[in-house]
């Protein structure tokens, strides 16, 4: 059973639900400690106090806000959970909106909102059902370690998912590392677009969306303690010299997505232009003309070119 993160309510109009907050990912990831490299010995981070210049206990520490150049305003976590915020206890429900009227960049983090009990399990299921049934997510706002923040809050398996959220005027605006305006052919757009339909998947299951890195570091760790040579990196594929061009790049990359899916890796040039090929047949159309202008001339180069047969 995962650790419960929070515990408090969401408040839904007048209806309350009591929930504990509890962690929505797992970490996998392979963690070090620090060593000194000459002795394997521990290097551990103690916390010292400047004036006393000894160690202090965890119990010991507090939080302090520095004020000025010379004056520190202790702060009890006591005090922060009786500030009068109505957030402070419970998740407040603002507003419901469509999920894709929200820049995914604004969210973060995801956490599962687990009912309090047998009382809180019926306007748990009328929050969820009635958030799956409008198709709509709700923002709400909640307090959490020392500020105000705010979420949203969807449905995932009949669970109500509570993801962090961004302010808006804590995102950048990415205006400047816009690069300039460039000029792109109709060629070079459906090239992309054959790509991106050749990439396109509907899951995220399979090899390639495993964490291989992680696997590489156990692979290593298991050799190093049996003292056998890690295993070496696979030689990487002979590449051809470097595509400068765009479009034949494109191309390239069209192909190996469909080699990849098992396709016909051949790609097809897309078809010209209804103007090239209207010159093309009005060419052909003043060649035939041409040609049925002088059929003496056309005739005689005929006759020239035939050589005469030989006689038995």
């Amino acid at each position: 059973m995962p650790r419960t993160v929070w515990s408090g309510a969401i408040s839904f109009g007048l209806v309350t639900v009591p929930i504990h907050v509890v962690s929505a990912r797992e970490d996998h990831s392979i963690h070090f400690h620090q060593v000194h490299l000459e002795d394997m010995g521990r290097v551990r981070s103690r916390k010292i106090c400047e004036i006393e210049g000894r160690e202090v206990a965890q119990s010991e520490i507090g939080k302090g806000y520095q004020w000025g150049k010379d004056t520190i305003i202790p702060v009890l976590d006591e005090e922060l959970r009786e500030i009068p915020l109505p957030t402070a206890k419970a998740i407040e429900i603002e507003a419901f909106v469509p999920l894709d009227s929200i820049d995914p960049i604004q969210i973060g983090d995801g956490y599962y909102l687990q009912p309090d009990g047998k009382v809180a399990a019926k306007p748990y299921t009328l929050l969820r059902k009635a958030l799956e049934r409008s198709s709509k997510v709700a923002v709400a706002k909640y307090a959490w370690s020392g500020r105000e923040r705010l979420g949203l809050l969807r449905v995932r398996d009949d669970v109500i998912v509570l993801h962090a959220m961004r302010w808006s005027d804590e995102i950048r605006s990415p205006a400047e590392l816009r690069p300039d305006e460039i000029e792109l052919t109709d060629a070079e757009i459906a090239q992309a677009e054959q790509l991106i339909d050749g990439l396109t998947r509907d899951d995220l299951e399979g090899e390639e969306f495993t964490d291989r890195y992680t696997k590489a570091v156990e692979q290593l760790i298991e050799a190093k303690r049996e003292h056998r040579e890690p295993p070496s990196a696979e030689e990487p594929e002979q590449e051809p010299g470097q595509i400068v061009d765009l479009m034949a790049a494109l191309k390239e990359s069209v192909a190996k997505a469909r080699k990849s899916r098992g396709d016909d890796a051949t790609v097809h040039d897309l078809p010209k232009k209804k103007t090239a090929a209207k010159k093309t047949a009005a060419k052909k159309t003043t060649t035939a003309r041409t040609a049925k202008k002088q059929p003496a001339k056309n005739a005689a180069k005929k006759t020239a070119a035939r050589k005469p047969r030989r006689s038995a």
